[in-house]
């Protein structure tokens, strides 16, 4: 049985260096025999702002529960994303915000501080771009991007275990580099992970 993925790109620029990730990934992927599907989040149609928060429940629009299916069908959820201000893209945030919700990805139990994780058996991977030294990102700011998606969100809600790879700085690379970085995601596509 192949194994089942979704790329998810956070990045809301397709000329951006995310965009040719997703692709070298997707590529390693599909040789070793995985089903992929993508969902980009700037191509999606939806309000980011969780306007009620978990108060009253806004209807979600078609593309997100296009956005949803995918993710409930798929083994292993990779996220690409670059660092902004050590976050994520506001419209990765508001794509989270908007679709992992209670009774979704987690139910909060009654009488109770403890919850049930219903992405529970799900693996994930965080592909993040930085301007930084991902050393640097880590030491001087605590990783905050990654602890709000791996830790606050995904392991959250079941998904376990996550892996996160950096590449960094972007702005400084040559060409060479990138090339070479989009060999590293191409095989760790090849491996599913």
């Amino acid at each position: 049985m192949s194994k089942k993925i979704v790329i998810i790109n956070g990045h809301p620029n397709k000329d951006s260096f995310n965009f040719a990730i997703a692709q070298a990934y997707k590529k390693g992927a599909e040789s070793s025999g995985a089903e992929i599907r993508e969902i980009i989040i700037a191509d999606l149609q939806f309000n980011p702002n969780l306007q009620f928060g978990y108060q009253k429940r806004t209807e979600l629009e078609p593309d997100l529960m296009d956005a949803w299916q995918k993710i409930l069908w798929a083994d292993h959820l990779v996220w690409i994303h670059p660092v902004w201000w050590g976050g994520l893209p506001a419209i990765t945030k508001g794509f989270i915000d908007r679709l992992f919700l209670p009774g979704f990805a987690f139910q909060y139990r009654e009488n109770s501080l403890w919850w049930d994780k219903l992405l529970s058996g799900k693996t994930g991977h965080i592909i993040t771009t930085l301007d930084q030294p991902s050393w640097y990102y880590s030491i001087a700011f605590g990783k905050p991007s990654v602890n709000q998606l791996k830790r606050s969100t995904l392991k959250f809600c079941g998904v376990s275990p996550v892996k996160v790879t950096y590449f960094g700085p972007i702005k400084t690379t040559t060409v060479p580099k990138r090339e070479k970085w989009l060999k590293k995601v191409e095989a760790l596509g090849q491996k599913l992970k």
